[in-house]
């Protein structure tokens, strides 16, 4: 039995569960996580033992073992992740990668000395320090952009370990080891020293790509909330001119009544109460929330919707201030009130209509939206949320959407009955 082997694999396999159950959020507990990883771990060294004690020489063996066992790895990876999408299979491909490092710096120390003890705890002490590193300078940058929605085909930055794995085997490991061909180890260190750079490169390229978005969004959102707070101005300005006018004719109309009064002309005394009423009416300005960002937002999109000629019946109660960030919770009602829009801005008049109710409490947040639809929807199955038509991926505005529910622990929930699309968020502080 190849001992040493068998047990610088384990310390791999090891570090690999390890790697994945730190860089992944998770959709289980820690207990019932850390169970499935170990699972993961014991059929790993199960298949090892296949390719390195009972089948040796069988290339077809560690071949399929092998992958049989990247299966493993991956399915790992997926299952316990709270997101299931391309951003995970990256990081689990990462996590391979990653650990072969420890597994050739092993193999190197054992050809240059013939000491197992001593070839062994290099592997460890490199997979240790590995992950020590990359926990310490990476993770938070990695989970920044598995959280957010702004940056799109993953599927593609997956090559990028797919083909490391794949060099590093056919250098490395198969159908050649290093024992055989030890002449490939300046090359297979050189090679490591590449896949870190390269890792190091696009993950700030993908961060400072994200972070332009993310700025571009959040411009987006401060020029809508200085459009909506210049035409409050404007509106205000126009309605203190207008009152001005008014007080400054009250007198005349006064003088007025009292001569009807004398006249007993009742009629003509109620037409000009009801002009008075109506130009103070007219002049009012319309106040939806004490939440200055949200009323300004909200202002604009009413506005938007009577330019349309949209029914919009609004149930909203939020506060001066809020438990959740202002400027993320403005921005989504801006986004799922445009959407609503989108949706109903070609119907007939008598369809075009918007039920909006938003309560933000201490307690707890409500937002739900319904209006008609006419195209056909399609459900992501995951997330349970409407596709784009145009990419097949999330609307910018749902993407928003289940990024922030998500950041605060709440749930976002969509359903269509009888041709009305209705959609809820919801969370409880």
């Amino acid at each position: 039995m190849n001992y040493f082997n068998n047990i610088s694999y384990m310390i791999s396999h090891l570090f690999l569960m390890l790697f994945i159950y730190l860089f992944i959020t998770h959709r289980y507990s820690k207990t019932i996580t850390k169970w499935i990883c170990f699972t993961s771990f014991l059929l790993l060294n199960i298949t090892d033992c296949l390719k390195l004690n009972i089948f040796p020489d069988s290339d077809l063996c560690y071949f399929i073992t092998t992958l049989l066992q990247i299966f493993i790895t991956q399915f790992t990876g997926i299952f316990i992740s709270k997101k299931r999408n391309n951003k995970v299979l990256f990081i689990g491909l990462s996590a391979s990668n990653y650990t072969i490092i420890g597994s050739v710096t092993a193999a190197i120390l054992y050809i240059y000395t013939q000491n197992m003890p001593l070839a062994l705890l290099g592997n460890f002490t490199v997979h240790a320090i590995v992950l020590f590193t990359l926990y310490h300078s990476i993770r938070n940058i990695w989970i920044k952009q598995y959280e957010n929605e702004y940056t799109k085909d993953w599927w593609k930055l997956c090559f990028i370990p797919i083909f490391f794995y794949c060099s590093f085997s056919c250098i490395a490991f198969f159908p050649y080891t290093l024992y055989d061909n030890p002449n490939n180890i300046p090359g297979i260190l050189f090679f490591m020293l590449t896949m870190i750079v390269s890792y190091t490169v696009v993950l700030q390229y993908i961060e400072k790509d994200s972070k332009q978005k993310e700025i571009y969004w959040k411009n987006a959102l401060f020029e809508s909330y200085i459009k909506g707070l210049e035409n409050e101005y404007y509106l205000v300005e126009q309605s203190e001119k207008n009152i001005k006018v008014l007080r400054h004719d009250i007198r005349h109309y006064s003088s007025m009544i009292n001569k009807l009064l004398n006249q007993q002309k009742y009629e003509e005394i109620q037409s000009i109460l009801t002009y008075i009423n109506d130009v103070a009416d007219e002049n009012k300005v319309i106040k939806y929330c004490n939440h200055l960002m949200a009323n300004t937002i909200l202002s604009k999109m009413m506005e938007k919707a009577a330019s349309l000629d949209i029914e919009v019946h609004l149930d909203v109660d939020i506060p001066k201030t809020i438990i959740v960030n202002d400027y993320e919770f403005s921005s989504i009602i801006a986004n799922l009130f445009e959407n609503a829009i989108h949706c109903v801005k070609d119907f007939q008049k008598e369809e075009r209509q918007i039920d909006i109710i938003i309560h933000c409490r201490k307690e707890q947040l409500f937002i739900q939206m319904k209006n008609r639809y006419k195209e056909e929807l399609t459900f992501d199955s995951l997330t349970g949320l409407p596709k784009s038509k145009k990419n097949g991926n999330h609307g910018l505005g749902m993407q928003s959407s289940l990024t922030f529910c998500q950041k605060i622990n709440g749930t976002i929930d969509c359903f269509c009955k009888d041709h009305v699309f209705y959609i809820t968020l919801f969370a409880k502080f």
